[in-house]
Order: C-alpha cells, then sequence, then structure tokens
C-alpha cells in the first residue's frame, strides 16, 4: 500500500484537481434528484395500503383528492367557475365538487343536506383537488394565488399543501441547519487544532464527499425528502473525526520524518487501519436501516453508507495531496493549543465512577421497558396556527370538519352488496358521509345508462371504489379504530378488499413500527458486536461497550416516556442504529488507549491514563455530533427530522456521559472478565507477566492509536499523582 500512497503524494496536484472537478460536476447534478415526499412509496410492497394505492393508479383514472380549496361567500355559478379556474392551474389533475354528486340545477334545499354540506355550506364552496406528485409547491402556490384574489379569508389545505410547503422550505431548512451547526464546527475545531487553516482541510474534504454523495444520488433515481435533509448533515458529523485523524497523525509524524512526503505517507499508513475500523462500525450501524421493512430506512440507510465510504476514500486520497499543497499555509497559521490539558480529567472522573455505575445499575431495566413503551406519531405535519398553511387547515376544520377520506377498493359485479356495505359504513362512527355508486347514484340505475365520466369515478374494469369520509384527525385513536371498522365491515361481504387514504396508510405504519425497531436494534448490535470482537479479539469487551452505549440508547428514549411526550416514529427508529453506529467509536477509542496502558500497569493506572489522553477528541467529537442533532431540531419544521435530530444530539451527549463515567467502571470492575476473554490480552500482573509483545488490543476506531506517544514512567507518574494506583 505504501507505494499506492506515494503515487498519490506524487500526483497530488492532479488528485486535488480530479476530486474538485468530481465535486463541482456533482454539485450541478444536486438540484436534478428527485426528492420523495410520499412516505407512502416506502410502505413494504406487502402492506394492503400498498397494493391500494398500486390498483387504483393502475384501474382508476382519477386520483384520490389530496388538497382542499375552500372560497367564501360564493353562490352556485361563482363555484361552477372557479372550478374551471382550480382545473387550469398547471399540475392540478382533476376538481370534484357538488356538481360531480348531485344535480346542481335542482335546488339544493330538496337534496340530501349530508351530501350537500360536503361541498358547499353557508355560502361557501370547498373543492377537492388532485395536484400531480411532485408538482405540489407550484400547484400549491398558484392556488393560493387565486382563491387570494377572491377575497379573504379563502384557504388551501391537504395533504399536497404539506407537501408542497416541505418543498418550499426544505434547501431553507437545509442552509439554516449548515448555519447553526458550521459555526460550531469550526469553533470546536479551531480549539482543538494549532493551526487556523486545518478546520477549513477538515471541513473542504469533507464537504467534497458530501457534495458527491448527493451528486450521485441523482444516478439512484432520487431519495426520501428524510434522507436528503439529514444525510449531509450526520455524513459532516460523524466522518469529520477521519480528517482529524489523518492529519493528526501527521503532525506527529512530521516531528521524525525527513520530508513531507514520507511524514504523510507514514501517517496515510499508521491511520488507514484505524480510520476504516471507524468508518466499518459506522458503517454497520448505518447498514442496519436497510432491514427495515419501512424502506425510508434502506434509503437513508444506503444513502449514509455511501457517504461513510465516499468519505473514508476523499479523507485518505484528496486530504493527504491537498495538505500537502497547503502545508506552507499551515505552518504560517500555527497557533499555540487553546484546549486545556485534560491529563488529569481521570481524578474528578474516578470519584463518580462507583456512582455511575449505581445509577446506570438502578436506571438501565426502567431505561429498557420504557422505551419500548412510548406513543409515537406517524405525520409529518400538525397545523400552526401562526402560520398559513396551519392557519387554512384550521379554517377549513372549523366550517367542513375534517377532511379525512378513505377509500374501499372491493371486486365488482355485486351491486347488493356494494349497497349493503355503504349503508354499513354510513352508520360507523366518526364517518360523516359515503360516496360510491350504490350510495351516490343507487344501485338501481344500471351504469350502462350513465355517461362514462361519472361511473369511472366509481367502477374500473375490475374494482368498485367506495369513499368514505372520516370526521377525525389523519392520526388519531378515533380515526384508527374507524380503519379498523371499516376493514370489518368490508371482510363481512368480500374475501378480496383493500384500504387507502391517509388514516389507512398511517395504520399500516403502525403495524410495522414494534417489528421494524426489534429487527434493525438486532442487526445493529449482533454486526457492531463481531466488528469490536474482531477488533479486539475478545468476547468480553464488544460485551462491555454494547452495555455502555446501549444504556445510553435506552435512556435517551426512555426520556419522552418519562416526560409524557410523542416521539415520530422515524426519528425513533433511525437514532436506535445512528447513534449506535455513531457513538460506539467514543467507546472504541477509550478501550484502545487502555488495553495500550494495561498491558503495562493496573486497570485503575490505565483508565486514568487512557481517559486523559482521549477525553479532548471525546469531547469534541460527541461535541459535533450533538450540535448536527440540535442543528436539525431547531432548523426542520419536519416531524421526522426534528424528532431525530433532538434524539442524536441527546443522544450524543448521553453517550459521552457513558463512555467517560460508565465504561470506564466497566473496565476496571470487570478487568478479571475481559481478561479471560480476550485472546492472548497480556495485561499487567505486577508479577512481569504482561508484556507489549503479547498485546492484542488491536487497532480501534481512532487514528490516534498510531501515534500513541505514553510511557510506563509517565503514566505511572500520572496514577501516583492521582492516587489511582491504590
Amino acid at each position: 500500500m505504501e507505494k499506492v500512497y506515494r503515487g498519490i503524494l506524487a500526483h497530488r496536484r492532479l488528485v486535488v484537481v480530479l476530486f474538485v472537478a468530481v465535486a463541482l460536476a456533482c454539485a450541478r447534478l444536486v438540484p436534478l434528484v428527485k426528492v420523495n415526499y410520499d412516505m407512502v412509496d416506502y410502505l413494504p410492497p406487502e402492506a394492503q395500503s400498498t397494493t391500494a394505492v398500486q390498483l387504483m393508479e393502475e384501474e382508476f383514472p382519477q386520483s384520490i383528492p389530496n388538497a382542499n380549496v375552500m372560497v367564501r361567500n360564493v353562490d352556485v355559478a361563482r363555484a361552477l367557475v372557479l372550478k374551471q379556474q382550480i382545473a387550469a392551474v398547471p399540475g392540478v389533475e382533476d376538481v370534484m365538487w357538488l356538481d360531480d354528486v348531485a344535480d346542481v340545477a335542482v335546488p339544493l334545499e330538496a337534496q340530501d343536506p349530508v351530501l350537500v354540506e360536503s361541498y358547499y355550506k353557508n355560502g361557501n364552496a370547498l373543492f377537492q383537488v388532485t395536484v400531480t406528485e411532485g408538482e405540489e409547491a407550484d400547484a400549491i402556490a398558484a392556488l393560493r394565488n387565486l382563491v387570494d384574489a377572491e377575497g379573504a379569508g379563502n384557504a388551501v389545505s391537504g395533504e399536497a399543501m404539506d407537501t408542497g410547503q416541505m418543498q418550499m422550505s426544505m434547501i431553507e431548512q437545509v442552509m439554516m441547519a449548515c448555519a447553526i451547526l458550521v459555526p460550531v464546527i469550526v469553533l470546536l475545531l479551531v480549539l482543538s487544532t494549532s493551526s487556523w487553516i486545518e478546520p477549513v482541510l477538515f471541513l473542504g474534504a469533507i464537504g467534497v464527499s458530501i457534495l458527491i454523495n448527493m451528486g450521485t444520488n441523482f444516478f439512484l433515481g432520487g431519495v426520501s425528502f428524510v434522507t436528503n435533509s439529514v444525510s449531509p448533515i450526520l455524513q459532516l458529523a460523524v466522518s469529520l473525526d477521519y480528517a482529524i485523524f489523518l492529519l493528526h497523525a501527521f503532525a506527529a509524524e512530521r516531528k521524525t520524518a525527513a520530508t513531507l512526503e514520507d511524514a504523510m505517507a507514514r501517517a496515510m499508513k499508521a491511520s488507514a487501519s484505524t480510520i476504516a475500523a471507524s468508518a466499518v462500525t459506522t458503517l454497520f450501524g448505518f447498514g442496519a436501516l436497510a432491514f427495515m421493512q419501512f424502506q425510508i430506512g434502506a434509503d437513508l440507510g444506503l444513502n449514509l453508507v455511501k457517504g461513510i465510504v465516499l468519505s473514508f476514500f476523499t479523507v485518505m486520497v484528496f486530504l493527504p495531496a491537498l495538505t500537502l499543497c497547503l502545508t506552507r499555509a499551515i505552518d504560517r497559521t500555527t497557533h499555540r493549543p487553546l484546549l486545556p490539558s485534560f491529563k488529569n480529567v481521570g481524578r474528578p472522573l474516578a470519584k463518580v465512577r462507583p456512582v455511575a455505575l449505581a445509577l446506570v445499575a438502578v436506571l438501565v431495566v426502567p431505561a429498557f421497558l420504557a422505551q419500548s413503551s412510548v406513543v409515537f406519531t406517524y405525520q409529518n405535519s400538525l397545523p400552526d396556527p401562526n402560520l398559513r398553511p396551519g392557519a387554512d387547515t384550521l379554517a377549513v376544520q372549523e366550517e367542513f370538519g375534517r377532511q379525512n377520506a378513505m377509500v374501499v377498493l372491493v371486486p365488482r359485479g355485486n351491486v347488493a352488496a356494494e349497497a349493503a356495505l355503504s349503508d354499513d359504513l354510513a352508520a360507523l362512527d366518526n364517518i360523516t358521509g359515503v360516496m360510491g355508486y350504490a350510495a351516490t347514484v343507487g344501485a338501481e340505475i344500471p351504469p350502462e345508462f350513465l355517461d362514462a365520466a361519472i361511473t369511472e369515478q366509481f367502477y374500473s374494469p375490475h374494482y368498485a371504489r367506495i369513499i368514505a369520509y372520516l370526521d377525525a384527525d389523519y392520526e388519531s385513536d378515533e380515526a384508527f379504530a374507524a380503519v379498523e371498522a371499516v376493514e370489518q365491515a368490508a371482510g363481512r361481504y368480500y374475501d378480496e378488499f383493500y384500504t387507502a387514504g391517509q388514516s389507512a396508510n398511517l395504520y399500516d405504519m403502525r403495524a410495522i413500527v414494534s417489528v421494524d425497531n426489534v429487527v434493525v436494534a438486532v442487526v445493529a448490535v449482533v454486526a457492531i458486536f463481531l466488528v469490536v470482537a474482531l477488533t479486539f479479539r475478545s468476547v468480553g469487551l464488544p460485551l462491555v461497550l454494547l452495555l455502555a452505549i446501549e444504556s445510553g440508547i435506552w435512556v435517551n428514549l426512555a426520556i419522552p416516556y418519562f416526560t409524557g411526550t410523542t416521539v415520530n416514529f422515524i426519528g425513533y427508529l433511525v437514532v436506535n442504529t445512528v447513534q449506535l453506529g455513531a457513538t460506539i467509536d467514543y467507546g472504541i477509542l477509550l478501550t484502545t488507549h487502555y488495553l495500550a496502558h494495561r498491558r503495562l500497569q493496573p486497570a485503575r493506572q490505565a483508565v486514568f491514563a487512557a481517559l486523559g489522553e482521549t477525553f479532548p477528541s471525546l469531547l469534541v467529537s460527541a461535541g459535533i455530533l450533538a450540535s448536527a442533532g440540535f442543528a436539525l431540531a431547531l432548523s426542520s419544521a419536519i416531524a421526522a427530522v426534528s424528532s431525530l435530530g433532538l434524539l442524536l444530539g441527546r443522544g450524543a451527549l448521553i453517550s459521552l456521559v457513558m463512555v467517560t463515567c460508565f465504561l470506564p467502571a466497566l473496565l476496571v470492575y470487570g478487568d478479571g472478565f475481559i481478561r479471560r476473554t480476550t485472546w492472548r490480552a497480556g495485561f499487567f500482573t505486577g508479577k512481569g507477566g504482561g508484556t507489549g509483545a503479547e498485546g492484542g488490543c488491536g487497532n480501534g476506531g481512532d487514528g490516534s492509536a498510531g501515534h500513541f506517544t505514553s510511557n510506563n514512567g509517565g503514566a505511572a507518574a500520572l496514577a501516583a499523582e492521582s492516587g489511582e494506583g491504590r
């Protein structure tokens, strides 16, 4: 590999030019990447609501309305004109109003009041609009302009409005997250480095890999809105350490190497395996998301895996070349260390070690049970009356009730069964109206006698479509109970039926979450256990490390249960693996240094020395990851993204506490178990039995193992000073 390293350095200018060119090309592709805002597309193929949506797309020309347009103070004639104007808006596929289900030439007072008031009430007209997928932002903006021209108080609401709002605000929210995160990262890097320009190198290297990752999504056909919002921030926060590892190794090698090229080649060789080990643990944590039935996990997980791989190659190829090109600038901008020395941080941490052990022992079981009982939310937006989208939604609900449509597809041919089912649905709680051929036109009228424009709303060649309107929030106990009742009613008349709609989709999501949570957690734990076991050639150490990190995860996820708050299910599912994959490196870093010292001195002294050496790196890494999480939480109005950000930010800090307080206690008090379950541990026994030659500590998740400089005498002096050796 050394020939490869030296080849990269010999052609460093060409390497820099190629990476920058690829990054710029990918930056041009980023705006062209399709972003999918429809959560239904990520339901598993076997979910019945997924089948229902596919059948409707194949069988029926008209889609389910996904937007509501309310215009106040209009008569029927003006409403019919507005209907035509709405239909002419680019991006609008279809518009449904009263004239589609009733004869508006007949006095409205003589018609079914429930049916009429679903579309026209107190002089206000409510149009049900279908907006083309992918064109929501422009169409909703045009619809708002149209209704605003008719007067004040008019509104546009519905699923398409929510999607359009996310489309319009996505770039703004990502930029806001970066505006919060980047200054914090720069500050942390300035404090932890010795050159003013090094933070620019770190951010430049990872920034190039992020651009390449985002741009190459174009060739994958697109990504979900969650991936588009979260992936760049997480990639930056998680992989920034790789650049820090390499440049720290380079700084150490410069002290003894004859030339800059020699120093960088040796630094690349020394840090490659440790950066790879760090990347692999993170990669397996993210990769576990691909095992979710809810396929948004695979979308995010595989994108993050791609990002980690790209970050690894960027740091190992582009960053060394760039650093050598800018070595003079680095040397001219050096400054004294700004962070205080943490070599004696083990002294105060030693005092809290027994307390941490006892506290976690008391909390871990209740936290494990509580985190499995957290109440989830499944929507990504809730109406905020202080903003136009929320005000419009509440205005429509106040005038016409909640517009929650649920579709039931049944085999065509049995008109009597359709009529009976429609009657049963109309009698259910929270069902305010039913629209189907039997309910709207009448079972006694043969479809052949009517115009195709009327019958095709209800019949396809193979299926009949019945729409039930629920007076309940999309996500509520009442809505989910109604979904169950509708399915039970359909099951009385048909062996084959399908349901779709917001509440039906959310109902399916709820059923999937409990299974996904267990599967993803098990896959991540097993994969990381194997990686850590092979890294340290130990069975006990991966158990100790996973217990420390998993305990932090359980405490993090249990907090919403004890505070009585809800958590978006995507944030919950994703953070379970992201926190594990991203923060297990903290434990690996501390353990690597601990094992190196443990071969030379007793456990307490080894922990004291390891904490002194690794605490700055742990503080910076956790600070960056926590800042990334909180930046997402503060900047995003999307529930899945903000929930994930809050959990991740809090989880990074909890993991830091676990690694610096709880893990050292496990290493000290479990020393005998670790020694017996680690192959050729070579631990110091005080009888001359421990030698570095026997050590099997391996490489951890941090490049600092490659330039470990503490010696036995220095460590012993620290231990004696702290009293840890007693």
